[in-house]
């Protein structure tokens, strides 16, 4: 490695080091800034870091084709021709429900026993402020390496990408289309995501005509009929998985397998290959002595390689079969089929080369279970890596990250980009 790329790299790890308290500030006071989607308004935590960035000397842009939901894009051009990196990650976060009990307020931002605490700690303010950090150490440094950064933090990741990611390839692709990206999703620090499951989103509405409790002979009870389309809607997650053969050997090896279910929980590395459906969301009725007339049911269904929708929904035809009262929408902003990277591509090398350099971990390459931004760059043919922190606790009651594993994911994100862009 020549000198100067090495006293360069050597001054990324030592800015993090010193500016430790630093960092830790940022992301206590970027948690403290409610973002939780839905309702989606996100104005309040964007503003924190676009003022963060012009603070640092780094111009940003705000891009918002929804007032309440703006996007920031931020450009470095390094010294001379090169590769184009693309940073993503998201300002969302899940809401919090009332009935949740959090030993720390959940927008807080505490720092405390060794973590920073709050609504999205995990997924993924720690991943974004990683990015986000590691993006201004670049710049700083982008007289050392050719090519082009570009960090997007966006806005609509929890409600499916469309004013968000999605946005930004469709309407600013010369600047976010890139050769390749980093995002820093919740994932585990021993593992790095080349791949990920498809979602389908459904909304199930049951219609009826509704009556006094008292008179259950007037009207069925919407409730009643979707209690049972529940029950019966768990078919689903039997359904035949024909997985490519290439995938299916490859999550089939023992120590992917032994990744995934260290990292995600025991059985995750099943999960990863079949059909899953969990009902997230049940609506119905206003008065415990009134028979409900209509009742909302939404099903998340998460599709592993070889499943495509029409079969999903073939099979959901055929048990509405026998629920004439209900009718189906399709939620399509949050329905995507699964989206896959090389596991072989460069970028995982780096990564891989770069975690045991900096620690004792050990990463394998596997899929996600869950859902990103990533797949919207694999659709348009760009390799997508996702390296953050434990999805443990996110979207959980008392959600947070701990401080080291934080610092962590920095240094990853920042060393990774720095020796890609770098590479002859």
């Amino acid at each position: 490695m020549p000198a100067f790329r090495d006293n360069a790299r050597q001054q990324l790890i030592d800015w993090i080091e010193a500016d430790r308290d630093k960092l830790i500030s940022f992301l206590s006071g970027f948690l403290a800034k409610p973002s939780a989607n839905p309702p989606g308004d996100t104005r309040e935590a964007t503003a924190f870091v676009a003022d963060w960035l012009q603070a640092e000397g780094i111009s940003c842009e705000i891009v918002a084709p929804m007032e309440n939901m703006p996007n920031i894009v931020a450009v470095t051009e390094g010294a001379g021709p090169g590769r184009h990196l693309v940073m993503n990650g998201h300002i969302d976060v899940f809401p919090v429900s009332p009935d949740e009990k959090w030993t720390h307020v959940p927008w807080s931002g505490d720092v405390a026993d060794g973590c920073i605490w709050g609504r999205g700690a995990s997924d993924m303010k720690c991943g974004t402020s990683a990015l986000i950090l590691a993006f201004a150490y670049l710049t700083k440094l982008k007289a050392h390496w050719p090519g082009k950064l570009v960090l997007t933090a966006v806005s609509d990741e929890e409600t499916g990408g469309k004013w968000g990611t999605r946005y930004l390839l469709e309407h600013r692709a010369e600047d976010c289309l890139g050769d390749c990206v980093l995002n820093a999703e919740p994932s585990g620090l021993n593992s790095i995501r080349f791949a990920e499951k498809g979602t389908l989103r459904l909304s199930f509405v049951v219609e009826t005509p509704g009556a006094h409790g008292a008179y259950p002979h007037r009207s069925k009870n919407a409730n009643r009929i979707a209690a049972g389309l529940i029950v019966d809607l768990d078919a689903i997650n039997d359904l035949p998985v024909n997985m490519p053969p290439k995938m299916a050997e490859y999550l089939a090896r023992p120590e992917v397998r032994a990744c995934m279910d260290g990292v995600m929980g025991k059985g995750a590395a099943d999960v990863a290959t079949r059909v899953t459906l969990s009902v997230g969301v049940v609506k119905g009725g206003i008065k415990v002595n009134m028979m409900p007339g209509i009742c909302r049911v939404e099903a998340d269904i998460r599709l592993p390689f070889g499943v495509e929708r029409k079969d999903v929904l073939a099979a959901i035809g055929k048990i509405l079969e026998r629920y004439p009262e209900v009718t189906l929408e399709v939620q399509e902003a949050a329905s995507n089929p699964a989206s896959a990277s090389e596991p072989d591509h460069e970028m995982l090398g780096i990564l891989k080369r770069v975690i045991e350099e900096i620690s004792p971990n050990r990463p394998e390459a596997i899929t996600g279970i869950g859902g990103t931004d990533c797949k919207f760059f694999r659709y348009m043919g760009v390799p997508a890596f996702v390296y953050g922190p434990s999805p443990e606790t996110m979207s959980m009651p008392d959600e947070r990250v701990p401080i080291e594993d934080f610092l962590q994911v920095l240094r990853v994100h920042a060393l990774a980009a720095f020796d890609y862009l770098t590479a002859s």
